[in-house]
């Protein structure tokens, strides 16, 4: 199993809508993804609540069977048009994938 956690700190302002926005439609379509890709095992999206400097605005924790079907799951298009919102919104973003 692949542990495939992923934290996005949005833009102030992006895509014609405020940060606030932005964070309940890219939680709403990241939440949509587990219906539409069969190789994802387990899926949590989660808000944060604490404002701090360093904290970082949302949270994906998601689990693939293998590096095999991560790597499907990031080339499948209904994941590009979530990547595209990202690049579109985000002002920064940080990963981890390790093996469980």
């Amino acid at each position: 199993m692949i542990k495939h956690i992923v934290m996005f700190k949005l833009k102030e302002k992006a895509e014609g809508r405020d940060k606030a926005a932005n964070i309940q439609l890219l939680k709403a379509m990241l939440e949509g993804l587990p219906a539409r890709i069969k190789e994802i095992k387990f899926f949590e999206v989660g808000v944060n609540f604490l404002q701090a400097s360093i904290a970082y605005d949302l949270v994906l924790v998601s689990e693939f069977e293998s590096l095999e079907s991560l790597q499907r799951y990031q080339k499948h298009p209904e994941h590009l048009k979530v990547f595209d919102f990202v690049s579109k919104t985000s002002e920064s973003r940080i990963v981890v994938d390790y093996a469980l």
